[in-house]
């Protein structure tokens, strides 16, 4: 691959879309419509499971099966507790965060569509000092506007709707990309993206690619559980986030030094297979694109768990995109690290070139 950049007008206008769609853990359908349908001319067919997992799958007859994954759900929260006098309580789907919740404006998704809420917050004036209280998930609360239970009831809010933050994808300095839900939509967008560049350039893979975008990721890898049993694959190329350890208040020693801007991290951890791994960083290395490494301890947390022991053991591997304030309304990512996680991808594929390359990794 050049230099040149291999983002074009057309795969930002998708990106865009695709991160300000809502898609919370569980309800991730409208978000794979977007992804499927940008998806279609790159493929030869596609897979759907029950619970929303999306496939496209270039070459399905083939007897060999890569996959390359990255999840498409988004946290959020649930209506959990509605008050006499009209006030919304919640509960966590997903690993949302209570401590920036206060003075945020909110969607609540309903039958009738969605109506707006905010999470309050009693003014600065009326707290006092060392005894006030941090904000806490028994604490924080959504005010829609309303006065009563009933109030809220007619907008078609009840327990059970999901909310989520309405925040857009914006471009911060030129390169960097800011939106809520980059924690993992911009996996969805790369893994198409690698499927578009080998659609582009007329490469022909001798094995069959399967471009997965997996639901309920941050509940506890559950899409990737369920597709994985699906699909039976031989490998498995797995992409997320990482924490970008240079902000303050991250420590080094536990977190690790990862930086935005100096290209993918490749992970050291038990679920990975070393000699998949290996691969990706002699191919990154081939060909001049920058990487980090990383190390986990017991698990990724990430989908690479889920592929790596299933089916009696799937050879998984885990390139991250580094990202700033994860599960936030202003993730950040570094547009040159997007393209080099799309670029490390494409060429590790390419040197997965037949039958025999599959012995290797056992």
């Amino acid at each position: 691959m050049s230099k040149k950049s291999i983002l074009n007008k057309k795969s930002l206008a998708f990106l865009e879309k695709y991160l300000n769609n809502a898609a919370p853990t569980g309800y991730e359908w409208e978000g794979q419509k977007i992804w499927m349908d940008y998806l279609k001319p790159y493929v030869d067919t596609f897979i759907t499971d029950a619970y929303g997992s999306a496939v496209g799958v270039i070459n399905p007859d083939a007897k060999f099966k890569v996959v390359i994954e990255g999840h498409a759900d988004e946290i959020s929260w649930y209506v959990n507790y509605i008050t006499d006098d009209g006030l919304i309580y919640v509960i966590r789907n997903g690993g949302s965060d209570h401590q920036i919740a206060p003075s945020k404006v909110v969607n609540i998704h309903t039958k009738n569509g969605i109506v707006k809420g905010l999470f309050g917050w009693p003014a600065i004036h009326t707290r006092k000092g060392a005894s006030e209280k941090p904000p806490k998930l028994d604490n924080i609360f959504i005010d829609c506007g309303c006065t009563s239970k009933e109030e809220v009831e007619k907008l078609g809010v009840h327990v059970g709707c999901v909310i989520t933050y309405p925040d857009e994808f914006f471009v911060l300095n030129k390169d960097k990309f800011v939106c809520r839900a980059i924690d993992n939509r911009a996996g969805g967008f790369m893994i198409a993206e690698v499927a578009r560049l080998l659609h582009e350039n007329k490469k022909k893979l001798p094995f069959g690619l399967y471009i997965t975008n997996s639901v309920q990721e941050e509940i506890g890898l559950r899409g990737a559980q369920m597709i994985t049993e699906t699909i039976k694959p031989n490998v498995a190329i797995i992409t997320d986030v990482c924490h970008d350890t240079t902000t303050p208040m991250i420590e080094k020693k536990t977190q690790g030094d990862t930086a935005m801007g100096k290209g993918p991290v490749i992970s050291y951890a038990p679920a990975v297979q070393q000699k998949l791994r290996d691969l990706i960083t002699d191919t990154a290395e081939a060909n001049k694109i920058p990487f980090q490494r990383m190390a986990s301890s017991r698990a990724t947390g990430t989908d690479t768990d889920a592929f790596a022991y299933s089916n009696g053991g799937v050879p998984s591997a885990l390139i991250s995109l580094p990202l700033r304030y994860m599960h936030t309304t202003v993730e950040m990512v570094h547009r040159d690290d997007v393209e080099n996680v799309i670029k490390l991808i494409y060429e590790t594929l390419l040197k997965i070139e037949n039958g025999e390359t599959f012995s290797y990794f056992k």
